[in-house]
């Protein structure tokens, strides 16, 4: 087996590998009351090969495959935004877990980051790969996500929010920083290419929140819990009928007032890891571009 840097060539078989990954760890961690496990669908493999071959473009040094005679077993791509650096997926083949391949990859690309003074990673629940992380230094904390029916008659009428472009980058890196201590710069641009940018920008406070394909919260930051707030509502009053918020630490506790009251359910999946830096607030992580 070898460790190496991964390829534009490789990025639909790095899929391949996550996909599967992924899949064998829903179906094992799965809970009586959670849906069953399901395979990725067209719209989101091709969602994951636009991020990925982003950040092989971005930071050929971050992205490394583990491969062997019978092809690629193992992934980790990560990036570098100014003093952070974020792992953005890690998975071994179902079958070739606890076999040596996971740590020298996680190793490769945490060298990518050797210069940064924080980093952030979304965890899932894995006992195996929350141990390695915490062995790497990061601290662990529990991830809660809001999901169900929105109750159409609590949402508020919410205004100063607008359509958001590209114009708006440079205040997103400032809320961006703010909230994390770095800009997700050129990770605007793919997330602009792919996904809905709703922006508030007000005297008494900035925010803004991207909607995935499926019309869903994908990414928020914002300088007050009040904008944040507004945001939320109307993330949650444009999206679909059963809406999901991802990804909210303790310190978002704003997001679970709107959820409660949107008479949308709380459950916990994962761990926000973080190291030299406290859970970023108001802020709703991506799993992926963080």
């Amino acid at each position: 087996m070898q460790i190496r840097p991964m390829t534009q060539e490789d990025v639909p078989e790095a899929e391949r590998v996550s996909d599967e990954g992924f899949f064998e760890l829903d179906s094992r961690m799965r809970r009586a009351t959670a849906p069953e496990p399901t395979r990725r669908t067209a719209i989101h493999r091709d969602s994951w090969i636009r991020r990925t071959r982003h950040l092989v473009r971005t930071d050929p040094g971050g992205c490394w495959v583990a491969e062997d005679e019978s092809g690629l077993v193992g992934i980790a791509t990560s990036f570098r935004r100014e003093v952070l650096w974020c792992l953005a997926t890690y998975a071994v083949l179902p079958g070739r877990q606890g076999q040596g391949i996971g740590k020298p990859l996680l190793a490769a690309a945490l060298q990518h980051g050797r210069a940064c003074t924080r980093r952030m990673l979304s965890a899932s629940s894995d006992t195996t790969a929350v141990r390695v992380y915490h062995q790497a230094g990061f601290e662990l904390h529990p991830q809660m996500y809001l999901t169900g029916r929105v109750d159409r008659s609590v949402l508020p009428v919410v205004e100063k929010v607008r359509e958001g472009s590209a114009a708006d980058v440079e205040l997103m890196d400032s809320l961006d920083r703010a909230a994390r201590g770095a800009g997700h710069g050129v990770d605007h641009e793919a997330m602009l290419a792919t996904w809905r940018l709703l922006v508030s920008d007000t005297t008494t406070g900035s925010g803004y929140a991207y909607l995935d394909e499926r019309g869903r919260l994908a990414l928020l930051a914002a300088s007050n819990r009040r904008t944040a707030t507004r945001l939320l509502w109307a993330v949650l009053a444009e999206g679909p009928e059963t809406a999901t918020v991802p990804h909210l630490t303790g310190a978002n506790q704003w997001a679970l007032d709107v959820g409660f009251a949107a008479r949308l359910e709380l459950h916990t999946e994962g761990y926000l890891a973080l190291h030299g830096m406290k859970p970023p607030s108001p802020y709703v992580h991506n799993g992926a571009l963080l």
